[in-house]
């Protein structure tokens, strides 16, 4: 019987070590996500997506209307890629929320958005992944963007 709850403990603990890993995984996967966007290296952001990715923003607008817009991917990249040099942003994360179920994952980002050193807006990212092909890739992403409550 001790032995049943050893060899039981001994795979507990090798599953919390695996759930740890694979959210280091994604930690890493996102920060390098936001690496090529601030470098606007759009074949870099292509291989973190998966082929049927879909994109939702929800702004927020300065009365608290609610918005929902759709882009494309592809045509994300294109944007990134067309930002002129002379124009500086950055988008930083405030920490992480990340959430594994076997082959799929949520992991989501609070940030701060800014322009050339100007805080232009404020929300959440959220990222769904999925394991594909052994990779985890992103399927989907949805943000909030809004001035409101910004810091």
């Amino acid at each position: 019987m001790n032995k049943f709850f050893l060899i039981s403990f001994l795979f507990l603990c090798q599953l919390g070590y695996n759930q740890s890993s694979e959210k280091e995984n994604l930690q890493n996967l996102i920060e390098n996500f936001f690496s090529a966007f601030h470098a606007k290296d759009s074949i870099a952001l292509k291989n973190f997506a998966h082929p049927e990715i879909k994109m939702h923003s929800v702004a927020i607008d300065v009365n608290g209307k609610t918005m929902l817009s759709t882009e494309d991917y592809t045509d994300f990249l294109r944007a990134i890629a067309s930002i002129p040099e002379t124009t500086k942003f950055r988008e930083k994360l405030h920490g992480f929320k990340i959430n594994i179920n076997g082959v799929i994952a949520n992991v989501s980002t609070p940030y701060s958005f800014y322009v050339n050193d100007e805080l232009s807006h404020c929300g959440v990212n959220t990222f769904q992944l999925m394991k594909f092909k052994g990779q985890w890739k992103i399927i989907y992403l949805v943000d909030t963007r809004s001035k409101l409550g910004c810091e």
